[in-house]
């Protein structure tokens, strides 16, 4: 597998030098002050927390508190996005996972959904360890159940997505995680005799499946998928490359790109009947299984290659039309020549690099989940740090130096916002900072240090 000279695709997220653009810096100047024990910094935000996860014990009898849990919901959202509540979810994990979890047996399509978003978020300022698998264990059974008696879309891709999240961070086998995708791929392709309801997905909600689906797939060695469980995916995928959507479309040609990365493609296809009957065996791939194999692989790759070129039709999307022809293309170059897409995108002041298609799947699914709280969780979620193997620069301190966001400026010129003895260790810790500096110390762990 050769590697192209091909100019790299560059996306700027959060790339400014304003008061208000987010920085690694700030991070460190945060964990100082956590570290500190100046909580009053953000009076408001810890409070309107409690607040609204108060209000997810509304009964449901009216309207009213239903909206009052779907207003809570989407404080606890913002809050979660926006920021990492470590020291609220220290206090609280439990009492939010739980309330989240009853919005999802007992609530409206709406709350289900927002709910859903909440516990997905909650995985991710979590991160790997115990919570997270706690989490998982507590949320299989009441989304899987939710997703047999659920008919709306938005409740549908919610509960998905939230799968998705909570078993890429929670699971610790690969027996997990393939539980969760048998779930999603049920909801796709429902088998005779299965409880899943078979209904008719929207194609919004296949796309979001599917795109959930391969992001578990990129948690997964080949070797170790149950072929028991695929051996229908690369034909189903490749008839998805006919829809009439584009989303659904795109979607199955990054699944597909996908499985030929992860390898192992005797598990993702059946053999046609009496083609198991061969004794010559080809790196334990029956011979007749081989052919069909690569005549699959022939089938999709023209399918690809039509896609690629797609002229555009009456009412369609300029944007979603360069979107696809742009896919293809990479997924046409991938499958013909093994080269993969090399993207490159600049996160504050820092490079997010990504050379295989399991990294852009991950980091295209993540993107969508977090929305705007992305730029900020990639700066200061170190879960997503290893993920991406990616250290965001940490701007050296100085006293005479330092530049302080707009925050800070309100904190400093304030009397009634931060007590005189917390600004004034907050400067010592700034001097001390300093003096590391001019020694050869770099403003980084300083968060661990004993006060």
């Amino acid at each position: 597998m050769g590697k192209r000279s091909s100019q790299r695709k560059k996306v700027t997220l959060g790339d400014s030098d304003d008061d208000d653009s987010l920085s690694s810096s700030s991070t460190s100047r945060s964990e100082v002050m956590l570290s500190q024990g100046i909580e009053d910094v953000q009076p408001d935000k810890e409070s309107s927390l409690d607040q609204a996860l108060d209000a997810l014990y509304e009964k449901r009898m009216c309207i009213s508190e239903a909206t009052t849990r779907e207003r809570a919901l989407s404080s606890i959202i913002e809050a979660f996005s926006s920021s990492l509540q470590h020291l609220f979810v220290e206090k609280k994990f439990a009492t939010l996972l739980h309330q989240c979890l009853n919005s999802i047996k007992r609530g409206s399509a709406k709350e289900t959904s927002l709910a859903s978003h909440a516990i997905g978020l909650l995985a991710l300022t979590v991160g790997y360890g115990e919570n997270a698998h706690e989490i998982l264990d507590e949320s299989v059974l009441p989304i899987s159940q939710a997703l047999k008696s659920s008919f709306e879309s938005s409740k549908v891709s919610g509960l998905v997505e939230c799968l998705a999240i909570v078993t890429f961070i929670g699971a610790n086998d690969p027996e997990e995680t393939e539980r969760s995708m048998q779930i999603m791929w049920q909801l796709l392709h429902p088998k005779l005799g299965s409880n899943v309801v078979s209904r008719k997905l929207s194609a919004d909600v296949i796309a979001v499946v599917v795109s959930a689906w391969s992001f578990l797939l990129t948690t997964m060695d080949g070797w170790k998928l149950n072929p028991k469980n695929w051996q229908e995916s690369i034909s189903y995928l490749s008839n998805m490359l006919d829809k009439d959507d584009r989303s659904v479309r795109i979607a199955a040609g990054e699944a597909l790109a996908l499985i030929f990365e992860v390898g192992s493609l005797e598990k993702f296809f059946v053999e046609p009947k009496g083609l198991g009957d061969n004794s010559i065996h080809e790196e334990n791939t029956p011979r007749g299984g081989l052919a069909h194999l690569q005549g699959l692989k022939g089938k999709i790759l023209n399918q690809v290659r039509n896609l690629s070129t797609e002229a555009g039709g009456k009412g369609s999307v300029k944007k979603d039309l360069n979107s696809q022809r742009n896919l293809f293309r990479d997924v046409l170059e991938f499958l013909e020549g093994g080269y993969c897409p090399e993207t490159s995108m600049k996160i504050g002041g820092d490079s997010l690099s990504t050379s295989k298609w399991s990294k852009l799947i991950q980091l295209n699914f993540l993107k969508r989940f977090l929305g705007g709280g992305f730029v900020k969780h990639m700066q200061e979620n170190e879960f997503l740090h290893e993920v991406f193997d990616f250290t965001p620069k940490r701007k050296h301190l100085s006293g005479s130096e330092h530049h302080l966001s707009s925050g800070e400026k309100r904190m400093y010129k304030s009397p009634n916002s931060v007590v005189n003895k917390a600004r004034t260790q907050l400067l010592n810790k700034q001097r001390m900072l300093s003096q590391g500096r001019n020694a050869g110390h770099y403003a980084v762990g300083f968060g661990d240090e004993e006060p």
